[in-house]
């Protein structure tokens, strides 16, 4: 092992020694309260954002809903309890009970059609 190598090695750990070597002195000055205070917020800024991307996924499984149109059956995807607008046909549409269903304003009848075949006549 050459000299080089081994001043190579020393320059990469030597961040961290000179932080040991605070942590010592601080803690052997009566000042530990301040190390763990620094060490407990360290830890939550790791913490945190790895709880809210589980918490955010968690949230969007039980408030996303993924249907069809009930007008052209166009595949949506929308939160629980929200009006949108088809972007194929541009029905407005309401979020209830996990199902896309037509927004009517008050009093509007809204009709199905059928088809009713009748007799030929001969």
């Amino acid at each position: 092992m050459s000299f080089k190598t081994s001043q190579l090695n020393f320059q990469s750990i030597r961040p961290w020694i000179t932080l040991l070597v605070i942590i010592w002195l601080l803690s052997a000055l009566g000042l530990g309260w301040l190390v763990n205070s620094l060490l407990i917020l360290f830890g939550f800024l790791l913490l945190a954002p790895v709880l809210a991307f589980f918490g955010l996924r968690w949230w969007l499984q039980r408030s996303l809903v993924t249907d069809n149109c009930p007008v052209c059956s166009y595949e949506l995807t929308s939160l629980k309890q929200t009006e949108l607008q088809c972007p194929n046909c541009g029905e407005q549409l309401i979020v209830e009970q996990g199902h896309f269903q037509r927004l009517t304003p008050e009093g509007t009848i809204d009709v199905k059609a059928v088809e009713v075949s009748t007799p030929s006549e001969e």
